[in-house]
């Protein structure tokens, strides 16, 4: 019991610097309309975390992900959220709308 209070302040403390950590990440924009995302190539340092920002712009619900790297973000329309991606090798990462495979592509190219 004596250390219950402790534990609720490491939580807090921790609780606020997580969104500072998330500040300090190099953030990239995406939009997802009318099944197509934009930009089309991406380029980003590898080594590095990184932070998308995802924004559906679209009439409808969208689905941004890239299966090889576990990356699944769906979003109704207006919707916006972002995914953290960890440091990446250097090399491309394709990523797609789930509900239009076919005409919407990104490649995130790191080097």
């Amino acid at each position: 019991m004596r250390f219950a209070p402790t534990l609720v302040v490491i939580t807090i403390v921790a609780a606020m610097t997580m969104p500072a950590v998330a500040a300090d990440l190099t953030t990239y924009s995406v939009v997802i309309k009318d099944g197509h995302i934009t930009p089309a190539r991406l380029e980003v340092p590898a080594g590095k975390k990184i932070k998308l920002t995802i924004r559906n712009e679209g009439p409808g619900p969208c689905e941004f992900e890239n299966l090889d790297l576990r990356v699944e973000k769906v979003l109704a329309p207006g919707a916006s959220s972002f995914v953290v991606i960890h440091s990446l090798k250097p090399g491309s990462y394709r990523f797609f709308d789930e509900f239009h495979p076919s005409t919407s592509e990104m490649l995130l190219i790191a080097k």
